[in-house]
């Protein structure tokens, strides 16, 4: 059988059609290849001979300080026409004008020191000496005081005991004055300690700034029964 070609499908016919569309695309391919012109790129050399910009540098300078000047010397002049040197042998024949000297000038005047009279009569709790008993102390006064003391019967019968308590003031002159109970278990008791102060013999008196004063005592006087 014989094989025909379908005139559509025979390229044959249309080979110079297709010559013609390719020259026509190659020839302004070419005439677009002259036409077209590249842009140009200047590229710029930098300029080697610019002046460099000196940097202004500051100098730092140390300054020393300078050490305090010494004080100035003041000069004292003599006036030689107020005060003359002389010898022991020599005799004084000119004479000072007091009325020279300067009237502000400050006299320093002697001062007589008074000792302090203690006017006020008061009894002193603490004085600077102390009054004394038989060369002792409070403690001395009190060991005479037990040693003389006698229980009273009627507080013996009754079994009363204790301690007495009382306080009494050396004068001037060393009595033992002002004789004051303050604490009691009973009248029988104050009343012997009483009895014992009022035969006391004289003191030596206390004093405050060399003064004799009267000084003020409080004193435990103790009732105890010895079994």
């Amino acid at each position: 059988m014989e094989i025909k070609k379908s005139p559509k499908a025979d390229l044959q016919n249309k080979r110079g059609l297709l010559l013609e569309i390719g020259l026509v695309v190659a020839l302004i391919l070419v005439i677009a290849a002259f036409a077209y012109t590249p842009k140009e790129y200047r590229i710029e050399k930098p300029d080697l001979n610019y002046a460099p910009v000196e940097e202004e540098i500051t100098e730092i300078t140390r300054q020393d300080q300078k050490p305090p000047e010494p004080p100035k010397k003041v000069e004292v002049k003599v006036i030689a026409d107020l005060l003359q040197v002389v010898t022991n042998d020599t005799k004084i024949t000119t004479e000072v004008d007091f009325a020279e000297f300067d009237e502000n000038t400050e006299v320093v005047q002697q001062v007589e020191v008074v000792e302090e009279t203690i006017e006020d009569d008061q009894p002193f709790l603490i004085a600077e000496t102390m009054p004394s008993f038989q060369g002792g102390d409070l403690n001395t006064f009190r060991t005479w005081v037990q040693q003389n003391v006698k229980f009273p019967q009627i507080a013996l019968e009754n079994g009363i005991q204790g301690r007495v308590v009382l306080s009494f003031v050396i004068e001037k002159d060393g009595r033992l004055t002002n004789i004051q109970v303050l604490q009691t278990p009973d009248r029988s008791l104050s009343e012997e300690a009483i009895r014992v102060l009022n035969k006391s013999p004289k003191w030596s008196p206390g004093k405050q700034r060399n003064q004799v004063v009267r000084v003020k005592y409080t004193l435990p006087v103790d009732f105890r029964v010895q079994n």
